[in-house]
């Protein structure tokens, strides 16, 4: 090589070497969290700010748990979620709201049903309404998708809406480990139903977004409070963390012009453009819980700006009220009855997130925990087998690692006060004297063969109840249950032959 050729190659290097320092600029932070948050909020904003020199952010996509864990152990620097704090362990942590995001039920695109009543939504989620014939649909059954986290940001923010608290159990028998892996399973199922973002869903093609009470999700109707299921969506830090201020920075440049303009085009509402919907909160929870029969939760407040809010864009009123009233012509008007049973609810420990270590992407049955598994945890199979951690539970009920207990615990959420209801039981009437003769002939009598019905995947005690024509706590007496738990394989008895 000539001495020039050599020079030139020296001053090339340096060169690139001095691009490379410059584009390095700045700390490096590391972010973990919710895939809705990665999606709508982070990934983008990322690129941004490494673009304009202020630093890298190593993206870790996976689901709320692991994020906030990672934050609280110092192993990451800020984390995304869709529910604010809940319980003991999170109150060390800043939960800051960035943007609003309307949670929504995804199908598959060729399901006939576009709309659902959020009566019929709890009812779906509580297993009282099983088909889709009874949305106006096919008859066919519904496969009710959720994600397995009991701590899981859109799960945890819609089943406070829907139910009073956000660790309510649900009859979702097919469980996956983030909003992502569960829109892959609906997909693939045409009778699927689960629960995402719109953020998120927006952009998948194979997933068909209802709408709900006959109000389509949309930024427009999210901002305007028309859209009954919207959400926050935060960033979590530590104050006292090593990279604390450098955080502090990102957060603001998530909030600044640009970073708004970059939310919107995931369709989020910038969290001070609807400002207002914090102060419509406990309204729009209470009229919620009136809808559906439940208890409208206030323990919890909407986080307040602390900033003066932007100037909130002009809401196109006339569209959003023909693109309302176009809807709520679609709607059938006729949903299910529901049977009028006690609600129940249910107490579980609060222990260690189970996805804290999970890094990468593996298949594994319901009874098995998550806690150091070095995969995707993608999880489909039967969710109904004794000690199966994610059981549907529609019953005062505790779960410690999986086995019952006796003895209540806490909800998860401290926050949050229990709403259980005492099951009713079959009344216990004094015994009608009769004469020696006829109870004499009656013990001759041969017992009649009991009816039986064996508990198939998908069941649970209001199904089956429904199934063979029986009053569910004549069910529950029948059979001896102090709960509404049923296992897999499990044999009941329905009634006489």
């Amino acid at each position: 090589m000539s001495l020039r050729l050599a020079r030139l190659f020296t001053a090339t290097l340096i060169g690139l070497s001095a691009s490379a320092t410059v584009l390095a600029a700045g700390p490096q932070l590391v972010w973990r969290g919710d895939i809705t948050t990665a999606r709508g909020v982070v990934t983008d904003v990322a690129k941004a700010w490494e673009k304009a020199g202020k630093g890298k952010i190593e993206l870790q996509p996976f689901n709320t748990a692991s994020g906030i864990d990672a934050v609280a152990k110092g192993s990451a620097d800020l984390a995304g979620s869709a529910r604010p704090g809940i319980g003991a362990a999170e109150q060390s942590l800043t939960f800051t709201p960035v943007a609003w995001d309307a949670l929504v039920m995804v199908t598959y695109p060729s399901n006939p049903v576009s709309n659902i009543t959020l009566k019929q939504l709890h009812e779906i989620y509580m297993g009282r309404i099983t088909n889709w014939k009874d949305l106006g649909g096919e008859d066919a059954p519904i496969n009710l998708y959720a994600v397995a986290s009991p701590q899981d940001g859109v799960e945890y923010s819609l089943r406070r809406l829907l139910f009073g608290r956000g660790n309510q159990p649900v009859a979702a028998p097919r469980l996956y480990v983030n909003v992502a892996k569960l829109e892959e399973g609906v997909t693939l199922d045409k009778r699927g139903l689960g629960a995402s973002t719109l953020a998120g869903a927006s952009s998948n093609k194979k997933v068909k977004i209802l709408s709900i009470d006959g109000v389509a999700p949309s930024m427009s109707t999210v901002g305007s409070g028309a859209y009954p299921l919207y959400t926050e969506l935060y960033l979590v830090t530590n104050e006292t963390g090593p990279k604390a201020a450098e955080v502090k920075d990102f957060i603001a440049f998530v909030t600044s012009s640009a970073g708004s303009s970059l939310l919107r085009s995931h369709n989020l509402v910038p969290y001070a453009d609807g400002a207002s919907l914090a102060s419509k909160d406990a309204a729009r929870r209470a009229s919620i819980a009136s809808t559906v029969g439940t208890r409208a939760n206030v323990g919890q407040p909407m986080t307040t700006p602390t900033a003066a809010p932007a100037a909130a864009p002009a809401l196109a009123a006339a569209a959003v009220a023909k693109e309302t009233a176009v809807a709520k012509a679609q709607v059938a008007g006729k949903g299910a009855k529901a049977a009028k049973e006690t609600k129940a609810s249910v107490a579980t420990t609060a222990e260690p997130s189970q996805f804290a270590k999970v890094v990468a992407s593996v298949t594994t049955s319901a009874h098995q925990g998550f806690k150091g598994v070095h995969a995707e945890a993608f999880t489909s199979s039967d969710n109904a087998k004794v000690g199966g951690k994610f059981a549907k539970v529609l019953a005062d009920a505790v779960t410690v690692k999986g086995k019952p207990v006796a003895k209540p615990a806490a909800p998860v959420d401290a926050t949050e006060k229990s709403s259980a209801v005492a099951t009713p039981k079959v009344a216990d009437a004094a015994p009608v004297a009769k004469p020696a003769k006829v109870a004499k002939a009656e013990a001759k009598k041969p017992a009649a063969a009991a009816r039986t019905y064996k508990v198939a995947q998908g069941d649970t005690l209001y199904s089956i109840a429904k199934k063979n024509a029986v009053d569910v706590n004549q069910l529950r007496a029948m059979n001896g249950l102090k709960d509404n738990n049923v296992r897999l394989g499990q044999v009941l008895k329905v009634g006489a032959r």
